[in-house]
């Protein structure tokens, strides 16, 4: 309300309350997606660990993160695949669950994660693919409906490793993680400033839309899985 010069009170412009609306909108737009990465960072800060430190879990879940032209892990995917066969050695975990996107016949991403990991000495049965994880929230509910997983080590760069383990516990794992960051990486500053928008979705996702990825027949993982 605003007072005119007689005292008396008059109305604010119905364009003015719909510019006020508008601004205080775009505002949270904008601070939202920074105070939800903020709050993600320090929730799950105390479950991050290095390989040596990392409590046992029966799983490693490693998250796909991309192809050269010619089918060969990306270095941030050679680097979690890395991470996720240092975890195997060490005793930490006994299964490599592999989740990757496989849409294109041409485009098989756990399968160059299971060729790179025999290759740094896990035995192939110790590796199990996922060929529907197309997204982070994908591969951890997969995780938990199709494998069974109850309990895992997240594996992925710091950047990511948060909103991946806001995603598995808030379906329903126990997730700890261990950061995969072996090397700088071209363009973590990119990847970064998508992190806001990618774990706005994830919240969005876990707490309003609950969708349903690709599913299929449950393939429990032997001597692991629990339903």
């Amino acid at each position: 309300m605003m007072i005119n010069d007689h005292g008396q009170q008059r109305r604010r412009p119905k364009w003015m309350m719909v510019l006020v609306a508008v601004l205080c909108g775009a505002i949270a737009l904008i601070v939202w997606p920074f105070g939800l990465r903020a709050w993600t960072q320090r929730r799950f800060a105390d479950r991050v660990y290095g390989v040596g430190d990392v409590p046992p879990r029966s799983v490693a879940v490693v998250f796909g993160a991309g192809l050269w032209a010619d089918g060969s892990p990306t270095p941030v995917l050679a680097d979690r695949v890395d991470t996720a066969a240092e975890l195997y050695h060490a005793g930490k975990v006994s299964v490599l669950l592999m989740s990757g996107d496989n849409s294109r016949l041409e485009y098989n991403e756990p399968q160059a994660m299971l060729e790179y990991a025999v290759s740094a000495g896990v035995p192939a049965e110790a590796i199990i693919l996922d060929y529907a994880g197309r997204r982070t929230y994908d591969s951890c509910y997969r995780a938990l409906h199709i494998f069974g997983v109850q309990d895992a080590v997240l594996v992925t760069q710091a950047y990511h490793l948060d909103r991946a383990l806001y995603t598995a516990n808030r379906l329903g794992i126990d997730a700890v993680g261990v950061p995969a960051d072996k090397r700088a990486y071209v363009y973590i500053q990119r990847y970064r400033w998508r992190e806001l928008a990618a774990t706005w979705a994830a919240w969005w996702d876990l707490n309003i839309l609950h969708p349903t990825p690709i599913l299929g027949q449950r393939e429990p993982i032997p001597g692991v899985s629990v339903y």
